[in-house]
Parts: structure tokens; C-alpha cells; sequence
């Protein structure tokens, strides 16, 4: 979970430089992409605990 909200934010610090610096457009998308790739692993990580139901 550590992981997973270190990656929320440096998508978020990313987005931000990217959207104040001038010219630095690049960042912002780099930050979306990071968020996006976030959301999967942590889809991926949930959907692997749902799967093994104790019997």
C-alpha cells in the first residue's frame, strides 16, 4: 500500500510541475501515465485477493 500511495503522489507532483512550468507539458502526461499505471497494479493486487476465498 506504501507503494501504491508513493505513486499517487509523485503522479500528482508530476501533474503539477507540468501544468505551472511553461513548456513543461510532457510532465503532466508522464504523471497521468504514472496514475493510470497505478490504478492497474492496484486492481490487479485486489483482484488477486478476492479470488482466494477461504473454505
Amino acid at each position: 500500500m506504501a507503494l501504491f500511495l508513493l505513486l499517487v503522489l509523485v503522479a500528482i507532483v508530476l501533474g503539477i510541475i507540468g501544468v505551472v512550468a511553461k513548456g513543461l507539458f510532457y510532465l503532466l502526461v508522464i504523471g497521468v501515465v504514472v496514475l493510470v499505471a497505478d490504478f492497474v497494479l492496484l486492481g490487479l493486487r485486489l483482484g488477486r485477493r478476492r479470488r482466494r476465498l477461504p473454505r
